[in-house]
């Protein structure tokens, strides 16, 4: 099946009616960095999204994304922007420095000072931010995968202790296609303007049950965390296979013994 070609133009046209509406009044902070993140992610990349109607036009929403490229934080931005939603993401600490992390961090987005005794503040700033019923994105890997064929590594559990304790519809992503503009094992920016960038929106996963025995007092427990998380990661991992058409492995890539200085994207915490 071809993916659905939504454009930035056919996007416009053919989203929900009261878009506006959704997303609320939205902070002059966050309408600069609309202002940069439309033109941008519109030159990089031809948008095609299948399914972002599974995306919950009101109330709180955990979105769940692989990573595969530095670039492809401003594709899922327009995913959730497209379908009439703001997103708030998490991401590393670094990339609040500077006049752009006061814009960014007025915008709503979460920093994440990992490898340190305040990074439970930032799992606090994105519950409190889903109870307030907005969208948070997170990337559970916590930066670009390091498996050589893209599929996701093993992912960090911050998004299992989100998903367990808040209410959230916590939605699956898998994305292709923004690392063949930004290849991040190569170390190499490929100028390619209009690069077609795909989007497989899942149904939300069932943490139902999980909730219901948390709530009664299981503990959360490491167990529980990696479980949660992988049976999350799973429904990425599988709707990144049916975006490329080729089966997916059945283990997920390890973690890098020591992250790079490039590692400046999406966390988990």
């Amino acid at each position: 099946m071809t993916p659905q070609d939504t454009s930035p133009r056919r996007a416009r046209r053919a989203g929900r009616p009261g878009q506006r509406r959704a997303r609320g009044r939205l902070p002059f902070a966050l309408w600069l960095c609309v202002l940069v993140v439309l033109p941008l992610s519109s030159l990089l990349f031809r948008l095609r999204y299948r399914h972002g109607e599974r995306i919950p036009a009101e109330g709180p929403v955990l979105l769940v994304a692989n990573h595969v490229s530095v670039l492809d934080p401003l594709a899922c931005a327009r995913l959730a922007w497209d379908n009439g939603r703001v997103p708030h993401f998490l991401a590393k600490q670094s990339v609040f420095t500077g006049p752009a992390g006061t814009i960014l961090r007025a915008a709503g987005q979460i920093p994440v000072a990992r490898f340190s005794a305040d990074a439970h503040e930032a799992l606090d700033a994105a519950r409190a931010d889903l109870a307030a019923g907005n969208v948070v994105v997170i990337y559970p890997e916590g930066s670009v995968t390091r498996d050589p064929a893209w599929w996701p590594m093993q992912a960090r559990t911050g998004v299992a202790r989100l998903a367990l304790t808040t209410d959230a519809v916590v939605v699956p992503v898998a994305q292709w296609g923004p690392q063949r503009v930004h290849d991040y094992h190569a170390k190499k920016l490929h100028l390619r303007l209009r690069t077609p960038a795909d989007y497989m929106v899942g149904e939300p996963v069932d943490l139902s049950a999980l909730r219901a025995e948390v709530r009664a007092g299981r503990p959360l427990s490491g167990d529980l965390l990696r479980q949660t998380t992988d049976l999350i990661m799973v429904r990425v991992r599988d709707q990144l296979a049916e975006l490329r058409g080729e089966p997916a492995p059945t283990t997920f890539h390890p973690r890098p013994a020591r992250e790079l200085p490039g590692d400046v994207s999406g966390s988990a915490a």
